[in-house]
């Protein structure tokens, strides 16, 4: 990077962790503000873009960044932002969306505006050959549930973007039962374009999203600083159980066309359970450990920051109370 910025001048800011965090950004903010830098290049994966997004929009805001996430400012102005990416998982190359967190009251939220989209993204299979292995499988399962959010929600007739949809699946399932095969360019290129692919607007035009997965691993990740992609591992399964009625319909569409299931009266369920065996083949845990001995206190804890968001009715249809959240999160952890 350094070499294709010669002759340009620049300055680096560094030190953007894993679920990036206000209070970090904050400091490249001021940096923006103070040197009147026009234009921002993100080089990393989802966390240092969304972040970017955040400083990008806060930089061109006279207050409290954090104002933008609570939603008592909204974005009209961004210091226009590229990206190159080197971790493939959230898509947020190619999106208006970025979650932060504020670390002081372990609050995780998420803002979305056009002003924010990356004028450009390099998506270069070769960044990933350093990745530690649990990123790529963090990678595949954030993946694979920013699809089911758009996908495990009501029948809509969306032909294109069930069929879209229904092939990423299969492809990120693919890549999963290959894992061995990581190091190869086409595994590479594959799981970045996917992951890509999974959260870049096209499969969500037009039908029903739930995002309910989200909302709620969210919780988990701010409390307890569990990884993105494992929080929705350890709530989609319980959640679905939960909602499987109003979800029976496209789970055993699933069942049928990802997994290859016959169809009978127990249809819904076994998809369930192969989208659980399918992160367990990953080594990926699908109850909460990270909360110690109190299971009880952890519901409540997570139960009072969703409260205190607004969370309080999630889902494509609302359905998901904070009653029925409980329900949720009592299966969810262990």
């Amino acid at each position: 990077m350094s070499k294709a910025l010669e002759g340009h001048q620049w300055q680096e800011f560094s030190g953007v962790e894993p679920n990036p965090t206000a209070e970090t950004l904050d400091k490249a903010v001021a940096i923006v503000k103070e040197q009147g830098i026009d234009y921002i290049l993100a080089v990393g994966g989802g966390s240092v873009i969304d972040g970017s997004k955040y400083v990008a929009a806060a930089a061109k805001y006279d207050g409290d960044g954090w104002d933008i996430l609570i939603g008592k400012h909204t974005v009209s102005d961004a210091v226009p932002l590229g990206a190159i990416l080197t971790l493939p998982a959230t898509g947020s190359e190619s999106n208006q969306g970025a979650v932060i967190t504020k670390k002081a009251t372990q609050d995780k939220l998420a803002f979305l505006s056009p002003f924010v989209q990356p004028k450009f993204a390099v998506l270069d299979p070769d960044a990933m050959k350093t990745l530690p292995e649990r990123q790529l499988i963090n990678g595949i399962v954030d993946a694979w549930v920013h699809v089911c959010e758009q996908y495990i929600t009501l029948p809509s007739g969306a032909m294109v973007q069930d069929g879209y949809a229904e092939t990423l699946l299969k492809n990120l399932k693919a890549l999963g039962n290959s894992f061995d095969d990581r190091d190869s360019n086409k595994w590479r290129s594959n799981l970045m374009w996917s992951a890509n692919q999974a959260l870049n607007g096209l499969i969500g035009t037009g039908v029903p999203q739930d995002w309910a997965t989200h909302m709620i691993g969210h919780e988990l990740t701010a409390l307890w600083g569990v990884d993105h992609a494992r929080s929705l591992a350890i709530i989609q399964p319980s959640l679905l159980r939960n909602q499987i009625e109003s979800k029976r319909a496209k789970l055993e569409q699933m069942g049928k066309n990802v997994f290859g299931l016959e169809q009978n009266d127990d249809l819904a369920e076994r998809t369930i359970n192969e989208i659980e065996a399918f992160y367990h083949s990953l080594e990926v845990a699908t109850q909460l450990t990270e909360h110690g001995e109190d299971k009880p206190g952890a519901i409540a804890s997570v139960l009072e920051q969703l409260k205190s968001h607004g969370l309080v009715a999630l889902g494509e249809g609302q359905a998901i109370t904070l009653e029925e959240s409980e329900k949720i999160l009592e299966s969810a952890i262990k």
